[in-house]
């Protein structure tokens, strides 16, 4: 299929898509760029949330260097293969040092579709402290005993350093990196971004506790591990019920992230 019989659902031409699946991918990752800075999530012109192109494999999509997240719109995101570089010619440029986490993670994980990589306030606060996430609230819950960490050494992700974050994350839906930010791995981009926001949700809140409080209160391991258990479901993706309301938020609000 060509780029002009594509027609997304708004009507446009779909530039720069190979098919309609790639359209659609396209469509929900700007709208999750948008729905980020909707959060004040993002950091200037900083940070990256990459998706496989569907019927691609080793190529993704993620957005282009210089331009806000509120800025992302379906058809400027760019696409690159493992090494950062662009397919195609559509002058846009990207943060290939900036792309190497993500490289990293959709190398070693089949089953993340969607790499999520932020520097939000609450992660960057929590990751900083030596315990780490605490299981002080039922979203942190959602993640009791299945979060890496990873500590910082630097600017520049190595090779050597690039291995070790991996192994770090192993199959983790999400990690702290320590000093820097978040992370979250989803089999879709709903679940990834509903993971991103359950995980802020829950260092939001231990920072609130640790702040006013000279004594924690946790559930015991027993309660913590059945909660998780009841959270996770039956395993399916998450997000399948909550991206069609973030959607119709953003309808209201930024509507143009599908052009």
């Amino acid at each position: 299929m060509t780029d002009s019989n594509l027609i997304h659902r708004g009507g446009s031409p779909a530039a720069g898509a190979t098919s309609l699946e790639e359209w659609e991918v396209r469509r929900d990752l700007a709208a999750c760029y948008r729905l980020c800075a909707l959060r004040h999530w993002d950091d200037l012109i900083y940070t990256h949330i990459s998706a496989a192109v569907p019927g691609e494999p080793g190529r993704f999509l993620i957005n282009p260097f210089g331009y806000r997240f509120d800025e992302i719109t379906a058809s400027n995101l760019v696409k690159i293969d493992l090494q950062g570089n662009i397919i195609g010619d559509h002058g846009y440029r990207i943060n290939v040092t900036g792309f190497a986490i993500h490289a990293a993670v959709h190398a070693a994980r089949e089953d993340a579709h969607c790499v999520m990589h932020l520097h939000n306030v609450n992660g960057i606060a929590v990751g900083a402290q030596e315990g780490g996430l605490l299981p002080l609230s039922q979203h942190a819950l959602r993640f009791y005993g299945q979060i890496g960490y990873h500590g910082y050494e630097g600017l520049a992700l190595s090779p050597g350093e690039q291995q070790r974050l991996v192994e770090r994350l192993g199959q983790y839906p999400a990690m702290l990196l320590r000093n820097h930010g978040t992370l979250t791995c989803g089999r879709t981009i709903a679940e990834a971004f509903v993971l991103m926001d359950t995980l802020d949700k829950a260092c939001e809140i231990q920072c609130k506790a640790l702040s006013g409080a000279t004594r924690l209160v946790m559930p015991d391991p027993e309660t913590c591990a059945r909660t998780h258990r009841e959270l996770i479901g039956d395993g399916t993706p998450e997000g399948v019920l909550e991206w069609p309301a973030l959607l119709r938020q953003l309808e209201q609000f930024s509507p143009t992230y599908k052009n």
